[in-house]
C-alpha cells in the first residue's frame, strides 16, 4: 500500500525528485540556499532538532532551551511524531542507522 500525501501535485513532486538527485552535503547547501530562505531553513532544520529529542524523551522545557523553539512548535512536532505522516519516524529512524 503506498502513501497518499495530502500536497502532492506535479510541482511538488518534481521539487522531491530534484531534492533526490542532490549528492552531497555542499550540494545541498547551494540547492536549499537558492530555493529557501534562510529562516525557512532555520525553522526545517529546528524541527528535526526538536523531532530528535522529542523522540529521545527531553521534556518541552529541556527541548525549548537547547533549541529556541516556541512550545507552539514543539507541541506541533511532537504531535506529527504520534499522528503524522511518519516522516518523522522514517528519518530519525534512518539516521540513527548510520
Amino acid at each position: 500500500m503506498s502513501y497518499q500525501s495530502k500536497i502532492k501535485d506535479p510541482f511538488t513532486d518534481a521539487l522531491f525528485e530534484a531534492i533526490l538527485r542532490l549528492e552531497s552535503i555542499e550540494e545541498c547547501y547551494r540547492f536549499f540556499e537558492d530555493v529557501c530562505t534562510i529562516k525557512e531553513l532555520q525553522s526545517i532544520s529546528q524541527r528535526l532538532e526538536v523531532a530528535k529529542l522529542l523522540k529521545a524523551g527531553k521534556t518541552y522545557s529541556d527541548i525549548e532551551e537547547v533549541t529556541g523553539a516556541s512550545t507552539a512548535t514543539i507541541s506541533r512536532v511532537n504531535r506529527c511524531l504520534h499522528y503524522g505522516a511518519d516522516g518523522y519516524k522514517l528519518i530519525l529512524q534512518r539516521l540513527e542507522e548510520e
